[in-house]
């Protein structure tokens, strides 16, 4: 007879796993699987890497990481979002388990993970009280934003405007520029 294969996991479960190229995630229990991210998907996170970082280290709002990362609170919780802004404060430790406060949550969607980021992180995300997370859409040249109560996405194909706490001013970004062919 053979083994049957846990149904529900741990941080420290997902933790253990092999490092075989796919990115591991636990939500409540649920493992979350995904592949090595396509080259398109890579173009957008830099793109949004490069348009973030200047902004936030002229507002000192906090650090803009990426993924692999180990964003956990909860023992059945463990995230990895493809872009993220930390707090500054939490981001000074250096250390994953103080990493608790995020500003903004980004990730990129591919056929692989629309169902994880739409459904089940956004709901995490929101829990968490995330202020702002986006979900980038690749195929439809939008970006969909979640706030902690949306009951909705507020979908822009034009421009998005992030106005964190502490910064002096908004950031926009232009999405025909950021979705740009190469």
């Amino acid at each position: 007879m053979g083994m049957v294969a846990n149904a529900y996991y741990t941080a420290a479960m997902v933790r253990a796993l092999p490092d075989d190229g796919k990115r591991y995630e636990t939500v409540h229990g649920e493992l979350l699987v995904t592949p090595s991210p396509g080259m398109w998907h890579q173009v957008l996170l830099s793109r949004l890497f490069t348009t973030l970082m200047p902004y936030i280290e002229r507002h000192g709002i906090g650090q803009l990481l990426w993924s692999p990362a180990d964003i956990s609170w909860d023992e059945d919780i463990l995230v990895q979002p493809d872009l993220f802004v930390l707090d500054a404060e939490e981001a000074k430790s250096l250390d994953w388990k103080k990493a608790k406060t995020l500003l903004l949550v980004i990730e990129i969607l591919s056929p692989s993970t629309a169902r994880n980021d739409r459904v089940v992180k956004r709901r995490l995300y929101q829990e968490q009280r995330i202020p702002a997370y986006w979900i980038v859409d690749p195929e439809a040249n939008a970006i969909e934003i979640w706030t902690p109560d949306a009951t909705e996405a507020t979908r822009r194909t034009d421009t998005v405007v992030w106005d964190p706490v502490g910064a002096s001013s908004a950031l926009t970004i232009g999405l025909k520029e950021l979705f740009k062919p190469i």
